[in-house]
């Protein structure tokens, strides 16, 4: 039957809800029908049926304009909101409880504001608008962000959920996904290049090599600088894929082209290193480039900066490689302690009998990773004469050590334990700069001086060729880590004239003189470009405190002084002062060059 020779039925109340300005009411016979104004499909219009169907059919319907339906939503929250209460509510026996019920309203933002956290709950649809470009966008960010497959807009899925969401939304193909995704990484590099060039300060690069579980191998180049609110950001460059046969000349020329691109060969302060370039020609390629017609502060003695963190472990590494045979020992002697209840017990009673009240437990390391090693041998010297006593009162124990091989094993372990130490503090600050690393790094060098006078041969060899190691870094990073220490108004001098003797013994004066001379050159060749720096003296920066957990390395340096309060810096005004007072005649390039380093 046509819907066209129905009569309009005769409305016994006047229809109050919005969602009838889209259908019109008829009536065959006796049933009613709520025909749709914009694609003429029938639907239930008897007053039983409500009207709830009908605005899910406004929300779906292809035909009618999609502002038109917020409208509704916006009249469907409004008398959500006007529900006061639900009362009568039974908790317990002889107990009732009037609950207010108020929903949470959120307006909706069309651009995320900068530093506001994202907010994923309630949204008020009733001025919201579908936006197809938008929302193309927001879906590539969705696969940058979570690093989801372009082809997952092919998805049969994903098609269905999308239609269903929002049957407006033109799904994109995966080459138009990646174009979008390659669009919004353009502009986010815009962004970082005008950040980076809009600096009046200079920037340091890391270069690490990153390798994937699937063998792939990756150059990262990331820019650290001080912003324009004083705080130290980083910014990742480059991710390049390297192949496995690039050679040296290769991979220099990949690393200038990526600061070239980035156009900061002029702004360089210094580039660090990790331990994949041993290899001094690429690092050298690389300085001779950037000082044909871009000379670099110091003729480059302050360029060339190595990982300290990558030194470090690869000395501690030394140490558990000269220990291999030992350290196997212990771990297999632990797994047989751990073998049984038995065995276990008979461990635990020697325990008592010797006097041994230790609440740690014995474990076998990660071969891995070098600080488990350290923490399963540190274990282990604890049970030294429980292991001794087991040999005794066990014939299946067969890994005894001998009293040497003890002595062996405490002496690498207090290596270890000042490596672990070191890495803690490097770990443990937000903004790891370069006047942390000075009296730490410091420690280390005055440490291995110390172990190479050992009169046993095993421990002598061990430290000759940590020192060896060490030396090398020490070499190339030692003028670095001094001027930043020097530019912390908690050290100065003071902190090289403590440290120096101690490294360099009857040549530390003149140590200390060409450092001194170094910071004035250094000066010089930032008063000549001043007119590039900021002229803004006025802020400042919190000192992060270089000491972490119970060893104390600057506690003899405490002791002499360096003509001021020694207590951390929490005030910004507080640096100001000491900048002042340490008789510098610009406190702006102290600040930039600690940023820096």
């Amino acid at each position: 039957m046509e819907i066209s020779n129905d009569s309009p039925a005769k409305k016994p109340k006047r229809l109050t809800s919005i969602v009838w300005n889209h259908f019109e009411r008829v009536k065959n016979v006796d049933v009613c029908y709520a025909v749709c104004v914009h694609c003429k499909k029938k639907l239930s219009g008897s007053s039983n049926s409500g009207t709830t169907h009908l605005r899910n059919h406004l929300i779906r319907c292809l035909k009618r304009s999609n502002y038109d339906v917020s409208q509704i939503l916006a009249a469907k929250r409004k008398r959500k909101e006007s529900a006061l209460a639900v009362s009568n509510v039974e908790y317990e026996e002889g107990q009732r409880k009037e609950e207010i019920i108020t929903p949470i309203s959120m307006k909706f933002e069309p651009e995320q504001k900068r530093d506001e956290s994202m907010n994923l709950g309630a949204i008020n649809l009733g001025s919201a608008k579908f936006d197809q470009e938008r929302s193309r966008l927001d879906l590539a960010r969705m696969i940058m962000l979570h690093g989801y497959p372009l082809d997952m807009v092919e998805h049969v899925g994903f098609k269905i959920f999308v239609k269903n969401l929002q049957p407006l939304f033109e799904i994109m193909t995966n080459g138009a996904i990646e174009q979008d995704c390659m669009a919004i990484y353009g502009k986010e590099k815009e962004k970082v290049y005008k950040t980076l060039h809009g600096l009046h300060g200079r920037i340091s690069l890391a270069v690490d090599i990153w390798a994937s579980p699937e063998n792939a191998v990756y150059l990262c180049l990331t820019a650290n600088y001080v912003d324009e609110e004083w705080k130290l950001q980083e910014k990742i460059l480059n991710f390049v894929t390297l192949d496995i046969s690039h050679n040296d000349d290769m991979l220099s020329e990949i690393i200038i082209k990526c600061v070239m691109d980035w156009d900061v060969d002029r702004m360089l302060f210094s580039m660090t290193f990790d331990d994949f370039f041993t290899n001094d020609d690429v690092v050298s390629k690389i300085k001779n480039w950037l000082s044909q017609n871009k000379p670099l502060l110091k003729n480059g003695l302050l360029f060339d900066v190595r990982c300290a963190a990558h030194v470090l472990k690869s000395i501690a590494l030394d140490c558990v490689e000269a220990l291999h045979d030992v350290t196997h020992k212990i771990r297999e002697g632990i797994r047989y302690v751990k073998s049984s209840q038995a065995t276990h017990g008979k461990f635990n009673e020697i325990c008592r009998q010797v006097g041994i009240s230790s609440h740690k437990c014995l474990f076998t390391d990660c071969t891995t990773r070098w600080n488990s090693t350290y923490l399963m041998l540190d274990t282990a010297l604890e049970y030294k004469a429980v292991f001794a006593a087991l040999q005794e009162h066990d014939a299946g124990y067969k890994m005894a050590l001998s009293e040497r091989e003890w002595e062996w094993v405490s002496a690498v372990t207090g290596y270890m334990k000042l490596f672990v130490e070191v890495m803690t503090v490097f770990s443990g600050n937000k903004y790891p700069t370069a006047n942390i690393y000075f009296p730490e790094i410091c420690d280390v060098h005055v440490q291995l001086v110390e172990w190479c006078k050992s009169p046993d041969d095993f421990v002598s060899s061990l430290a000759l060729k940590m020192k060896s190691k060490f030396d090398k870094y020490w070499s190339k990073c030692n003028l670095a880590l001094t001027i930043a220490a020097i530019l912390d108004p908690r050290f100065k001098m003071k902190l090289i004239e403590y440290y120096y003797p101690q490294i360099y013994g009857s040549h530390a004066p003149n140590n200390i003189k060409e450092v001194s001379n170094s910071i004035k050159e250094l000066f010089n060749e930032y008063s000549l470009c001043s007119s590039s720096l900021d002229q803004d003296t006025s802020a400042g920066s919190n000192l992060p405190s270089t000491s972490n957990g119970t060893r104390d390395g600057l506690r003899g340096f405490d002791k002499i002084g360096c003509g001021w309060n020694q207590k951390k810096l929490t005030d910004p005004r507080a640096i100001q002062l000491c900048l002042y007072k340490s008789k510098t005649n610009s406190p702006r390039l102290v600040i930039r060059l600690y940023g820096g380093v």
